[in-house]
């Protein structure tokens, strides 16, 4: 089976910015050091700092939901409660 490429867009509200940037850094490490994670990349857009972007590839998609419903990801969402404008989730598979 070919590796799972995600693509999630996360938008913090405007006041918002510096503690979403905070908390999705804390998910760096330790997602790194998950079983099946190739890489985990986060990005901020440069002309619009509210935007975040997390590029990772998992060995499967059954190692990516095991991530999905790890305690740290549970302890971001209460974290950044209310203060995130959209997100939104791509499961993808590269074609060449």
């Amino acid at each position: 089976m070919p590796q799972l490429t995600i693509v999630a867009n996360i938008k913090a509200k405007s006041d918002k910015i510096n503690l979403v940037k905070t908390e999705l850094e804390k998910l760096i490490p330790i997602t790194l050091d998950e079983e099946g994670c190739i890489n985990y990349d986060l990005h901020q857009d440069n002309g619009n700092p509210a935007q975040f972007l997390f590029y990772e590839n998992w060995e499967s998609r059954e190692l990516w939901q095991r991530h999905m419903s790890n305690q740290h990801l549970k302890d971001y969402l209460s974290a950044t409660e209310g203060a995130i404008e959209e997100f939104s989730i791509n499961e993808m598979t590269q074609i060449k």
